[in-house]
C-alpha cells in the first residue's frame, strides 16, 4: 500500500514523503499512530503544506535537542555482567537499561524506543545510535565486560570474534533442540511399542480364555 507520511519516521522517510509499505505495517502501525495516511489524490494535494509544517517542527526540535545530542555523543556506558565461556550473556542489556544509563550519566531523559538497538547478548563494544530526531542521532558506546574483569577486556572481543561466538551459540541451541526432538520421538515410539505389546498380550490372553471355555464345553 502507498501512504503519505504525516510525521518523520526513522529509517522510512520524512513528513510529506510518499512511501510504499507492507499492508500490515501501514494499517496496524503507521496509520493508527497518526504517522501516515493513505496516499489518496486528495491527500497528495496537501503534500507541500505538510512538508513545510514538518520542516518548521524539525528545526525547532533540532535546536531544542542539540545540546542533548552533544552531551550524549560518544558517551561510554559500561556494563559488568555474567557471561558464559563464549561471551554470551546470562540475560541481556536492554534498551531500557541503556536509556537509564544515559539518564544517570547525563540527566537526559531518553525513551527506550529511541535507543536503536536489539537487546545486547554478547560481551564486547557495541555502538548504538540514539534517535533524538531525524537529523540528530548521536552515538553512544556500550561496553559490556565480564564481572571481575577490567573494562578493557571488552575491547579484545572484535566483531569477528563476537560473530563467531554467536554462530557457535546458535549451533549449540539448534543441536539441543534437535536432540530434544529426537528424545521426544523415541519416547513416543517406545510408548507405541509398549501399547502394541500390551494389546497383543490382551489378545493372547483373550484367545487362551476362549480356548479354555471351549475345552470345558
Amino acid at each position: 500500500m502507498k501512504v503519505m507520511l504525516l510525521k518523520d519516521v526513522y529509517k522510512l522517510g520524512r513528513a510529506g514523503d510518499v512511501k510504499k509499505v507492507a499492508d500490515g505495517y501501514g494499517r496496524n502501525y503507521l496509520i493508527p499512530q497518526g504517522l501516515a495516511v493513505l496516499a489518496t489524490p486528495g491527500v497528495m494535494k496537501q503534500t507541500e503544506r505538510i512538508r513545510d509544517t514538518a520542516a518548521q517542527e524539525r528545526a525547532r526540535l533540532n535546536q531544542e535537542l542539540g545540546a542533548v545530542a552533544e552531551r550524549i555523543s560518544g558517551l561510554e556506558l559500561p556494563f559488568a555482567v555474567k557471561a558464559g565461556d563464549t561471551g554470551r550473556l546470562y540475560g541481556s542489556i536492554t534498551t531500557v537499561m541503556i536509556a537509564e544509563a544515559i539518564e544517570k550519566e547525563t540527566g537526559a531523559q531518553i525513551e527506550r524506543r529511541q535507543v536503536d538497538s536489539q537487546p545486547i547478548k554478547m560481551l564486547g563494544v557495541h555502538h548504538i545510535n540514539i534517535r533524538l530526531t531525524m537529523d540528530l542521532t548521536p552515538e553512544v558506546v556500550v561496553i559490556v565486560h565480564r564481572e571481575g574483569e577490567p573494562l578493557e577486556s571488552a575491547y579484545a572481543l572484535t566483531p569477528e570474534v563476537v560473530a563467531d561466538a554467536e554462530v557457535l551459540e546458535d549451533f549449540a541451541d539448534l543441536k539441543a533442540e534437535l536432540e530434544a526432538e529426537e528424545a521426544e520421538l523415541e519416547a513416543e515410539e517406545l510408548a507405541e511399542v509398549v501399547d502394541e505389546e500390551g494389546a497383543s498380550e490382551e489378545e493372547t490372553t483373550a484367545e487362551g480364555s476362549q480356548e479354555e471355555i471351549s475345552d470345558q464345553a
